[in-house]
């Protein structure tokens, strides 16, 4: 099996409107050594899947290892509604990913979420059930808690669990990562940028994100700018750019984890490649810690993301 990366590149924002910058981004990756590509079905409504597939044709099979997500449900209008983990559509979903990949299995397969509804045994049993056919290679989860995944990896051992965080949300610091470390499962981290927000392109009035950021908000974001001007103070102390600092921040709190940077371009990618050189003094580490309690951050949890009828995007 493929070695996984530290790094990892996440291809949300892949799609045939940027479709040659995608591959040579995802080729940048691979030629530096990055091993690890997320994608999901839901991502651009399967064109991520489409691009990446396209990206990989040239690639030998052992040369990276590509993490799927599925069950996020969009409308036409580019709005989530709903979720879909049953385990009788889990099959179907993985059918149409492999078509749009192109490939025979992928690597590790996971639930973007978990339907409280549905008990996670029933839903991992389906995925060792696909892992044994010889689809899938590996079983991962996505922002669950400790107990759930306690009882999935009763099922069935799971290789990594996917889960926000950055320095405006530590909350998987409690119990999540304890765990993960307990149970021999990998973290993979995603969102240590802040979802934008800790980027020195919020300070030049460019700030933006794949996802809806509650902290980039008109609102919110004017409220969190004295953070983000007090980290790039010791981004510049380093010599070194505000998302640089964050990425390597990520990797020193959480040595044992990995982390996802989600890009469409060669040169923001080739930017996160080089944090990985970065080295953080504890007194840089308590200098980010001293900034990050001193200041309230107004919108930070993407947790609280909802579904348009209103129900809870649960997680």
């Amino acid at each position: 099996m493929q070695k996984v990366s530290r790094l990892g590149l996440g291809c949300m924002g892949m799609s045939r409107q940027n479709e040659e910058k995608s591959i040579r981004t995802i080729h940048v990756a691979i030629d530096n050594g990055i091993t690890l590509l997320n994608t999901g079905n839901f991502y651009n409504s399967g064109e991520s899947e489409i691009v990446v597939g396209k990206a990989l044709r040239s690639i030998p099979r052992d040369k990276y290892f590509l993490s799927v997500k599925f069950g996020v449900l969009f409308e036409p209008s580019g709005r989530i509604y709903g979720l879909d983990v049953h385990p009788f559509h889990i099959k179907a979903q993985l059918t149409y990913s492999l078509h749009r990949l192109g490939l025979e299995y992928v690597d590790l397969y996971q639930p973007s979420r978990i339907d409280t509804a549905i008990p996670v045994e029933d839903i991992i049993g389906e995925l060792a059930d696909l892992k044994q056919a010889g689809y899938i290679r590996n079983i991962g989860m996505t922002e669950i808690d400790a107990e759930t995944l306690k009882r999935a990896h009763k099922v069935h051992p799971i290789h990594t669990v996917e889960l926000e965080y950055s320095l405006i949300d530590r909350s998987i610091e409690t119990s999540i990562i304890p765990t993960a470390e307990e149970l021999g499962i990998r973290v993979l981290t995603f969102g240590v940028q802040g979802h934008g927000l800790l980027n020195d392109r919020t300070l030049e009035g460019k700030a933006s994100s794949a996802m809806v950021s509650p902290a980039l908000s008109p609102e919110n974001l004017p409220k969190n700018l004295s953070l983000v001007r007090a980290l790039k103070d010791v981004a510049d102390c380093k010599g070194v750019s505000l998302s640089q600092l964050m990425t390597a921040w990520a990797l020193m709190q959480c040595p044992n984890s990995m982390s996802l940077i989600g890009t469409t371009s060669p040169e923001h990618l080739q930017q996160n490649i080089d944090a990985l050189k970065i080295e953080l003094s504890d007194a840089d580490m308590k200098a980010i810690e001293g900034i990050a309690a001193s200041h309230k951050v107004y919108g930070s949890n993407m947790r609280s993301l909802t579904f348009t009828d209103g129900k809870p995007f649960r997680g």
